[in-house]
Protein backbone atom coordinates (compact mmCIF):
# COMPACT_ATOMS: atom_id res chain seq x y z
CA UNK A 1 0.00 0.00 0.00
CA UNK A 2 2.49 2.87 0.90
CA UNK A 3 4.88 1.65 -2.40
CA UNK A 4 1.75 2.03 -4.48
CA UNK A 5 1.07 5.62 -2.60
CA UNK A 6 4.52 6.15 -3.29
CA UNK A 7 4.03 5.37 -7.06
CA UNK A 8 1.06 7.90 -7.21
CA UNK A 9 3.30 10.51 -5.68
CA UNK A 10 5.76 10.61 -8.17
CA UNK A 11 3.48 10.42 -11.06
CA UNK A 12 1.67 13.68 -9.38
CA UNK A 13 4.72 15.37 -9.18
CA UNK A 14 6.09 13.89 -12.57
CA UNK A 15 2.99 15.34 -14.10
CA UNK A 16 3.06 18.62 -12.38
CA UNK A 17 6.46 19.47 -13.44
CA UNK A 18 6.11 18.31 -17.00
CA UNK A 19 2.76 20.65 -17.26
CA UNK A 20 4.89 23.27 -16.03
CA UNK A 21 7.28 22.84 -18.50
CA UNK A 22 4.91 22.67 -21.04
CA UNK A 23 2.84 25.40 -19.85
CA UNK A 24 6.03 27.50 -19.47
CA UNK A 25 7.10 26.55 -23.36
CA UNK A 26 3.59 28.29 -24.44
CA UNK A 27 3.73 31.13 -22.79
CA UNK A 28 7.53 32.00 -23.41
CA UNK A 29 6.57 31.23 -27.05
CA UNK A 30 4.00 34.02 -26.69
CA UNK A 31 6.01 36.32 -25.23
CA UNK A 32 8.88 36.14 -28.10
CA UNK A 33 5.69 36.20 -31.04
CA UNK A 34 4.93 39.58 -29.49
CA UNK A 35 8.62 40.76 -28.53
CA UNK A 36 10.08 39.51 -32.04
CA UNK A 37 7.28 39.42 -34.43
CA UNK A 38 7.82 42.66 -35.95
CA UNK A 39 11.56 41.93 -36.82
CA UNK A 40 10.40 38.53 -38.32
CA UNK A 41 8.06 40.66 -40.59
CA UNK A 42 10.41 42.85 -41.49
CA UNK A 43 13.20 39.97 -42.50
CA UNK A 44 10.18 38.86 -44.49
CA UNK A 45 9.20 41.86 -46.03
CA UNK A 46 13.13 42.19 -47.15
CA UNK A 47 13.42 39.33 -48.66
CA UNK A 48 10.51 39.21 -50.35
CA UNK A 49 11.45 42.62 -51.85
CA UNK A 50 14.57 41.12 -53.14
CA UNK A 51 12.79 38.58 -55.40
CA UNK A 52 10.15 40.98 -56.37
CA UNK A 53 12.64 43.02 -57.43
CA UNK A 54 14.59 40.82 -60.16
CA UNK A 55 10.94 39.44 -61.28
CA UNK A 56 9.96 43.37 -61.88
CA UNK A 57 12.95 44.09 -63.75
CA UNK A 58 12.49 40.60 -65.66
CA UNK A 59 8.73 41.23 -66.09
CA UNK A 60 9.24 44.70 -67.34
CA UNK A 61 12.02 43.64 -69.89
CA UNK A 62 9.70 40.29 -71.11
CA UNK A 63 7.11 42.81 -71.95
CA UNK A 64 8.91 44.65 -74.77
CA UNK A 65 8.50 41.72 -76.98
CA UNK A 66 5.82 38.89 -75.92
CA UNK A 67 2.15 40.08 -74.56
CA UNK A 68 0.93 39.18 -70.97
CA UNK A 69 -1.40 36.73 -71.49
CA UNK A 70 2.46 34.25 -72.84
CA UNK A 71 4.46 35.76 -70.27
CA UNK A 72 1.95 34.34 -67.87
CA UNK A 73 1.72 31.03 -69.06
CA UNK A 74 5.00 30.61 -69.07
CA UNK A 75 6.36 31.68 -66.13
CA UNK A 76 3.38 31.24 -63.92
CA UNK A 77 3.03 34.83 -62.67
CA UNK A 78 -0.24 36.40 -61.92
CA UNK A 79 -0.13 39.85 -64.76
CA UNK A 80 -3.34 41.35 -65.57
CA UNK A 81 -3.95 44.25 -67.85
CA UNK A 82 -6.13 47.11 -66.79
CA UNK A 83 -5.98 50.74 -66.08
CA UNK A 84 -6.28 50.31 -62.19
CA UNK A 85 -7.09 47.07 -59.68
CA UNK A 86 -10.02 47.08 -58.24
CA UNK A 87 -10.62 48.64 -54.50
CA UNK A 88 -10.00 46.45 -51.91
CA UNK A 89 -12.17 46.41 -48.91
CA UNK A 90 -10.54 48.10 -45.63
CA UNK A 91 -6.74 48.10 -45.15
CA UNK A 92 -6.01 47.39 -41.38
CA UNK A 93 -2.42 48.92 -40.24
CA UNK A 94 -0.76 45.73 -40.77
CA UNK A 95 -1.12 45.19 -44.61
CA UNK A 96 -0.61 49.00 -45.02
CA UNK A 97 2.59 48.74 -42.68
CA UNK A 98 3.63 46.08 -44.99
CA UNK A 99 2.83 47.44 -47.96
CA UNK A 100 4.86 50.35 -47.34
CA UNK A 101 7.96 48.30 -45.95
CA UNK A 102 7.82 46.27 -49.56
CA UNK A 103 7.74 49.64 -51.53
CA UNK A 104 10.47 51.10 -49.31
CA UNK A 105 12.73 48.03 -50.46
CA UNK A 106 11.62 48.20 -54.13
CA UNK A 107 11.98 51.67 -54.57
CA UNK A 108 15.60 51.07 -53.28
CA UNK A 109 16.34 48.03 -55.38
CA UNK A 110 14.70 49.52 -58.88
CA UNK A 111 15.20 52.18 -61.18
CA UNK A 112 11.53 53.72 -60.67
CA UNK A 113 9.49 53.19 -57.46
CA UNK A 114 6.47 51.27 -58.13
CA UNK A 115 2.86 52.19 -57.21
CA UNK A 116 1.49 49.41 -54.94
CA UNK A 117 -2.19 48.89 -54.24
CA UNK A 118 -4.20 46.08 -52.04
CA UNK A 119 -5.42 43.45 -53.57
CA UNK A 120 -8.68 41.61 -52.64
CA UNK A 121 -8.49 38.19 -51.28
CA UNK A 122 -9.26 36.09 -48.12
CA UNK A 123 -8.60 37.26 -44.92
CA UNK A 124 -5.66 34.21 -44.16
CA UNK A 125 -3.79 35.26 -47.76
CA UNK A 126 -3.26 39.24 -48.29
CA UNK A 127 -1.58 40.61 -51.99
CA UNK A 128 -1.64 43.29 -53.53
CA UNK A 129 -0.56 44.60 -57.11
CA UNK A 130 2.45 46.41 -58.27
CA UNK A 131 2.47 48.29 -61.50
CA UNK A 132 4.95 47.55 -64.15
CA UNK A 133 6.66 49.59 -66.95
CA UNK A 134 4.99 48.31 -69.97
CA UNK A 135 5.48 49.80 -73.71
CA UNK A 136 1.98 49.02 -74.73
CA UNK A 137 -0.32 48.81 -72.23
CA UNK A 138 -1.05 49.01 -68.34
CA UNK A 139 0.02 46.40 -67.01
CA UNK A 140 0.35 44.98 -62.73
CA UNK A 141 1.74 42.19 -60.73
CA UNK A 142 -0.70 40.80 -58.10
CA UNK A 143 1.74 39.39 -55.34
CA UNK A 144 1.03 37.33 -52.27
CA UNK A 145 2.20 38.62 -48.90
CA UNK A 146 3.27 36.18 -46.98
CA UNK A 147 1.44 36.39 -43.39
CA UNK A 148 3.00 36.12 -39.92
CA UNK A 149 2.78 32.41 -38.82
CA UNK A 150 0.61 31.89 -35.82
CA UNK A 151 0.62 28.19 -35.84
CA UNK A 152 3.02 26.65 -36.36
CA UNK A 153 5.52 29.21 -35.13
CA UNK A 154 9.10 29.58 -36.82
CA UNK A 155 11.13 26.96 -35.80
CA UNK A 156 13.95 29.37 -34.09
CA UNK A 157 10.80 31.02 -31.76
CA UNK A 158 10.06 26.99 -30.90
CA UNK A 159 13.79 25.82 -30.35
CA UNK A 160 14.97 29.64 -28.30
CA UNK A 161 10.89 29.07 -26.14
CA UNK A 162 11.73 25.74 -25.15
CA UNK A 163 14.94 26.31 -23.52
CA UNK A 164 13.59 29.44 -21.87
CA UNK A 165 10.96 27.20 -20.33
CA UNK A 166 13.59 24.41 -19.72
CA UNK A 167 16.12 27.40 -17.37
CA UNK A 168 12.72 28.98 -15.73
CA UNK A 169 11.27 25.00 -14.68
CA UNK A 170 14.78 24.03 -13.66
CA UNK A 171 15.33 27.16 -11.67
CA UNK A 172 11.69 27.25 -9.92
CA UNK A 173 12.54 23.10 -9.33
CA UNK A 174 15.52 24.38 -7.48
CA UNK A 175 13.97 26.94 -5.31
CA UNK A 176 11.19 24.91 -4.42
CA UNK A 177 12.84 21.13 -4.68
CA UNK A 178 15.81 21.57 -3.53
CA UNK A 179 16.62 24.74 -2.17
CA UNK A 180 13.77 25.52 0.22
CA UNK A 181 14.06 21.64 2.16
CA UNK A 182 17.38 22.41 2.67
CA UNK A 183 16.94 25.59 4.13
CA UNK A 184 15.04 24.19 6.51
CA UNK A 185 17.27 21.00 7.13
CA UNK A 186 19.91 23.89 7.58
CA UNK A 187 17.75 25.17 10.39
CA UNK A 188 17.33 21.53 12.20
CA UNK A 189 20.82 21.31 11.85
CA UNK A 190 21.91 24.33 13.42
CA UNK A 191 19.48 23.26 16.44
CA UNK A 192 21.30 20.54 16.63
CA UNK A 193 24.30 22.22 17.16
CA UNK A 194 22.67 24.16 19.75
CA UNK A 195 21.78 21.40 21.66
CA UNK A 196 18.66 21.13 21.85
CA UNK A 197 16.45 18.49 20.22
CA UNK A 198 14.61 19.69 16.83
CA UNK A 199 11.74 17.74 15.84
CA UNK A 200 11.66 15.82 12.39
CA UNK A 201 11.62 17.14 9.44
CA UNK A 202 8.81 17.07 7.11
CA UNK A 203 10.71 14.76 3.94
CA UNK A 204 9.78 17.07 0.81
CA UNK A 205 12.07 17.93 -1.77
CA UNK A 206 13.69 16.17 -4.87
CA UNK A 207 14.90 12.39 -4.39
CA UNK A 208 18.42 13.18 -3.01
CA UNK A 209 17.20 15.94 -0.57
CA UNK A 210 14.63 13.40 0.85
CA UNK A 211 17.14 10.61 1.29
CA UNK A 212 19.16 13.26 3.42
CA UNK A 213 16.30 14.67 5.33
CA UNK A 214 15.16 10.71 5.90
CA UNK A 215 18.99 10.14 6.89
CA UNK A 216 18.76 13.31 9.42
CA UNK A 217 15.65 12.32 10.81
CA UNK A 218 17.04 8.91 11.74
CA UNK A 219 20.11 10.84 13.40
CA UNK A 220 18.06 13.06 14.87
CA UNK A 221 16.11 10.30 16.77
CA UNK A 222 19.18 8.41 17.53
CA UNK A 223 20.44 11.20 19.24
CA UNK A 224 17.60 11.91 21.15
CA UNK A 225 17.27 8.20 21.86
CA UNK A 226 21.09 8.21 23.52
CA UNK A 227 20.68 11.41 25.09
CA UNK A 228 17.29 9.66 26.95
CA UNK A 229 19.31 6.48 27.71
CA UNK A 230 22.40 8.22 29.08
CA UNK A 231 19.95 10.60 31.27
CA UNK A 232 18.14 7.60 32.59
CA UNK A 233 21.35 5.74 33.10
CA UNK A 234 23.03 8.55 35.24
CA UNK A 235 19.92 9.18 37.05
CA UNK A 236 19.57 5.39 37.63
CA UNK A 237 23.08 4.94 39.07
CA UNK A 238 22.41 8.65 41.01
CA UNK A 239 19.00 6.50 42.83
CA UNK A 240 20.77 3.60 43.18
CA UNK A 241 23.78 5.37 45.13
CA UNK A 242 21.55 7.03 47.48
CA UNK A 243 19.94 4.01 48.85
CA UNK A 244 22.86 2.58 50.27
CA UNK A 245 23.77 6.49 51.18
CA UNK A 246 20.76 6.71 53.37
CA UNK A 247 21.72 3.47 55.39
CA UNK A 248 25.43 4.04 55.74
CA UNK A 249 23.77 7.60 56.99
CA UNK A 250 21.16 5.51 59.21
CA UNK A 251 23.69 3.31 60.72
CA UNK A 252 26.20 6.11 61.15
CA UNK A 253 23.60 7.63 63.89
CA UNK A 254 23.83 4.47 65.87
CA UNK A 255 26.05 5.05 69.05
CA UNK A 256 28.15 1.87 68.98
CA UNK A 257 30.67 3.26 66.18
CA UNK A 258 34.00 4.60 67.71
CA UNK A 259 34.95 8.03 66.76
CA UNK A 260 37.36 7.37 64.22
CA UNK A 261 35.09 4.88 61.92
CA UNK A 262 32.45 7.10 61.91
CA UNK A 263 34.44 9.94 60.61
CA UNK A 264 35.89 7.41 57.96
CA UNK A 265 32.82 6.28 57.65
CA UNK A 266 31.12 9.89 57.46
CA UNK A 267 34.09 11.12 54.44
CA UNK A 268 33.03 8.17 52.48
CA UNK A 269 29.58 9.41 52.51
CA UNK A 270 30.47 12.74 51.66
CA UNK A 271 32.49 11.59 48.93
CA UNK A 272 29.64 9.28 47.46
CA UNK A 273 27.22 12.01 47.75
CA UNK A 274 29.51 14.68 45.73
CA UNK A 275 30.14 11.88 43.12
CA UNK A 276 25.87 11.48 43.11
CA UNK A 277 24.96 15.04 42.61
CA UNK A 278 28.01 15.44 39.71
CA UNK A 279 26.23 12.33 37.85
CA UNK A 280 23.12 13.90 38.35
CA UNK A 281 24.18 17.50 37.21
CA UNK A 282 25.75 16.53 34.25
CA UNK A 283 22.69 13.95 33.28
CA UNK A 284 20.61 17.06 33.39
CA UNK A 285 23.25 19.51 31.54
CA UNK A 286 20.91 22.59 32.50
CA UNK A 287 19.52 22.40 28.51
CA UNK A 288 16.05 22.72 29.40
CA UNK A 289 16.14 25.54 31.78
CA UNK A 290 14.88 28.99 30.41
CA UNK A 291 16.84 32.00 30.15
CA UNK A 292 16.19 34.85 33.13
CA UNK A 293 16.98 37.86 33.78
CA UNK A 294 19.16 37.83 36.85
CA UNK A 295 21.19 40.09 38.64
CA UNK A 296 24.58 38.79 38.37
CA UNK A 297 26.35 40.12 41.57
CA UNK A 298 23.57 39.51 43.94
CA UNK A 299 23.14 35.48 42.52
CA UNK A 300 26.49 34.86 42.39
CA UNK A 301 26.50 36.10 46.50
CA UNK A 302 24.12 33.50 46.93
CA UNK A 303 26.00 30.73 45.29
CA UNK A 304 29.29 31.56 47.36
CA UNK A 305 27.25 31.73 50.53
CA UNK A 306 27.04 28.07 51.36
CA UNK A 307 31.11 27.90 51.07
CA UNK A 308 33.31 28.57 54.01
CA UNK A 309 33.34 32.33 54.59
CA UNK A 310 36.55 33.03 55.90
CA UNK A 311 38.35 31.23 52.71
CA UNK A 312 36.41 33.32 49.87
CA UNK A 313 36.12 36.78 48.83
CA UNK A 314 33.73 38.42 46.50
CA UNK A 315 34.80 41.20 43.67
CA UNK A 316 31.93 42.09 42.14
CA UNK A 317 30.41 44.30 39.71
CA UNK A 318 26.55 45.25 39.53
CA UNK A 319 25.85 43.13 36.30
CA UNK A 320 22.46 42.16 35.16
CA UNK A 321 22.29 39.63 32.28
CA UNK A 322 19.75 36.74 30.99
CA UNK A 323 21.21 33.10 31.94
CA UNK A 324 20.49 30.18 33.36
CA UNK A 325 20.66 30.82 36.77
CA UNK A 326 20.69 26.66 38.43
CA UNK A 327 23.01 25.41 35.89
CA UNK A 328 24.98 28.46 36.08
CA UNK A 329 25.21 28.28 39.67
CA UNK A 330 26.02 24.55 39.75
CA UNK A 331 29.13 25.51 37.80
CA UNK A 332 30.05 28.29 39.63
CA UNK A 333 29.95 26.14 42.65
CA UNK A 334 31.65 23.47 40.85
CA UNK A 335 35.02 25.46 40.57
CA UNK A 336 34.51 26.67 44.28
CA UNK A 337 34.91 23.52 45.45
CA UNK A 338 37.46 22.44 43.09
CA UNK A 339 39.93 25.36 44.07
CA UNK A 340 39.40 24.62 47.49
CA UNK A 341 39.73 21.26 47.23
CA UNK A 342 42.83 21.26 44.83
CA UNK A 343 44.43 24.85 45.42
CA UNK A 344 44.89 27.08 48.68
CA UNK A 345 42.73 29.89 50.08
CA UNK A 346 42.06 32.47 50.21
CA UNK A 347 39.77 32.11 46.72
CA UNK A 348 38.16 35.58 44.62
CA UNK A 349 35.38 35.32 42.80
CA UNK A 350 35.14 38.50 40.46
CA UNK A 351 32.41 39.46 38.11
CA UNK A 352 33.90 41.48 35.28
CA UNK A 353 32.06 43.14 32.25
CA UNK A 354 33.30 42.51 29.13
CA UNK A 355 31.76 44.40 26.51
CA UNK A 356 29.66 42.33 25.11
CA UNK A 357 28.70 40.19 27.80
CA UNK A 358 30.74 39.29 31.32
CA UNK A 359 33.02 36.94 32.93
CA UNK A 360 33.47 35.23 35.98
CA UNK A 361 36.91 34.28 37.35
CA UNK A 362 37.66 32.16 40.34
CA UNK A 363 41.08 32.57 41.68
CA UNK A 364 43.18 30.71 44.09
CA UNK A 365 46.10 30.99 45.69
CA UNK A 366 47.34 26.92 44.41
CA UNK A 367 50.01 25.98 41.50
CA UNK A 368 46.68 25.28 39.30
CA UNK A 369 46.42 22.60 36.39
CA UNK A 370 49.32 22.66 33.85
CA UNK A 371 49.10 24.39 30.71
CA UNK A 372 49.62 21.05 28.76
CA UNK A 373 47.10 19.50 30.79
CA UNK A 374 44.04 22.20 30.06
CA UNK A 375 42.35 20.69 27.08
CA UNK A 376 42.34 17.27 29.24
CA UNK A 377 40.78 18.67 32.34
CA UNK A 378 38.21 19.97 30.20
CA UNK A 379 36.95 16.17 29.23
CA UNK A 380 34.48 13.97 30.98
CA UNK A 381 35.61 11.49 33.35
CA UNK A 382 39.44 12.55 33.19
CA UNK A 383 41.32 12.76 36.51
CA UNK A 384 44.61 14.39 36.28
CA UNK A 385 45.47 13.31 40.06
CA UNK A 386 44.22 9.73 40.63
CA UNK A 387 44.03 9.97 43.95
CA UNK A 388 41.29 12.30 43.24
CA UNK A 389 39.06 9.31 42.53
CA UNK A 390 39.53 8.28 46.62
CA UNK A 391 37.79 12.07 47.56
CA UNK A 392 34.93 11.40 46.05
CA UNK A 393 35.43 12.86 42.41
CA UNK A 394 34.74 11.12 39.23
CA UNK A 395 36.42 13.78 36.75
CA UNK A 396 33.02 15.72 35.48
CA UNK A 397 33.86 18.76 37.42
CA UNK A 398 35.27 20.78 34.50
CA UNK A 399 33.16 18.85 32.21
CA UNK A 400 29.97 20.12 33.73
CA UNK A 401 31.24 23.74 33.88
CA UNK A 402 32.28 23.86 30.23
CA UNK A 403 28.81 21.78 28.95
CA UNK A 404 27.29 24.72 30.86
CA UNK A 405 28.69 26.96 29.88
CA UNK A 406 28.36 25.99 25.90
CA UNK A 407 24.88 26.34 26.58
CA UNK A 408 25.28 30.09 27.38
CA UNK A 409 27.56 31.04 24.24
CA UNK A 410 30.17 31.33 26.22
CA UNK A 411 33.75 29.28 26.64
CA UNK A 412 36.33 28.59 29.28
CA UNK A 413 40.03 29.05 29.69
CA UNK A 414 42.64 29.07 32.21
CA UNK A 415 44.78 31.60 33.46
CA UNK A 416 48.05 31.92 35.33
CA UNK A 417 49.03 35.50 37.18
CA UNK A 418 51.72 37.37 34.92
CA UNK A 419 52.27 39.61 37.44
CA UNK A 420 51.75 40.55 41.01
CA UNK A 421 48.57 42.99 40.66
CA UNK A 422 46.59 39.54 39.72
CA UNK A 423 44.08 38.23 42.99
CA UNK A 424 45.46 34.83 43.20
CA UNK A 425 48.36 32.36 41.24
CA UNK A 426 45.57 30.57 38.88
CA UNK A 427 42.32 31.14 37.77
CA UNK A 428 39.17 29.29 35.63
CA UNK A 429 37.79 31.63 33.63
CA UNK A 430 34.14 31.51 32.22
CA UNK A 431 33.29 33.82 29.61
CA UNK A 432 29.75 34.46 28.46
CA UNK A 433 28.94 36.87 25.53
CA UNK A 434 25.90 39.34 25.44
CA UNK A 435 23.70 37.53 23.33
CA UNK A 436 20.02 38.66 21.54
CA UNK A 437 18.49 37.12 24.90
CA UNK A 438 21.31 38.83 27.46
CA UNK A 439 20.96 42.04 25.89
CA UNK A 440 23.33 44.64 26.89
CA UNK A 441 25.09 43.43 30.72
CA UNK A 442 24.12 46.19 33.44
CA UNK A 443 24.37 49.75 33.24
CA UNK A 444 27.32 52.22 33.17
CA UNK A 445 26.35 54.58 36.49
CA UNK A 446 26.57 51.86 38.94
CA UNK A 447 30.29 50.13 38.30
CA UNK A 448 32.10 50.83 41.25
CA UNK A 449 33.82 47.42 42.10
CA UNK A 450 31.77 45.82 45.40
CA UNK A 451 34.48 43.83 47.41
CA UNK A 452 33.11 41.59 50.25
CA UNK A 453 35.59 39.93 52.58
CA UNK A 454 34.06 36.80 54.26
CA UNK A 455 35.59 36.31 58.15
Amino acid sequence: MRLAVSWWRLILRVSCWSGLLVGGWVLALLLLQVLFGRQLERVQTVQLGRELALNVRLTELTLERYPPVLINELTGLQLAVMERPPRAGPVDAGLHRRMQGLQNELCTRLSHCPTLLPAQGSSRQQGVWIELISPLEPVWLRVELPTARGWPPEPMLLVVALVAAVIFTGVLYLLLEVERPLRGLERALSRVGEGSDPATVPVSGAPEVQRITRRFNAMVQRLATNRRERATMLAGIAHDLRAPITRLRFRLSLPRLGADERQRCTSDLEALERITGQFLLYAGGGERERMVACPLDQWLAEVAAGHPQEQLRLDLLPITADVRPVALGRAVSNLIDNALTYGRPPLVVRLLDRDPGFCIEVWDQGDGIPPEQWDRAQQPFQRLDEARGEQGHCGLGLAIVGHVVTQHGGRIRFRQAASGSEPGHFAVVLEIPATEANGRPGSGTDRKSRSEIRS
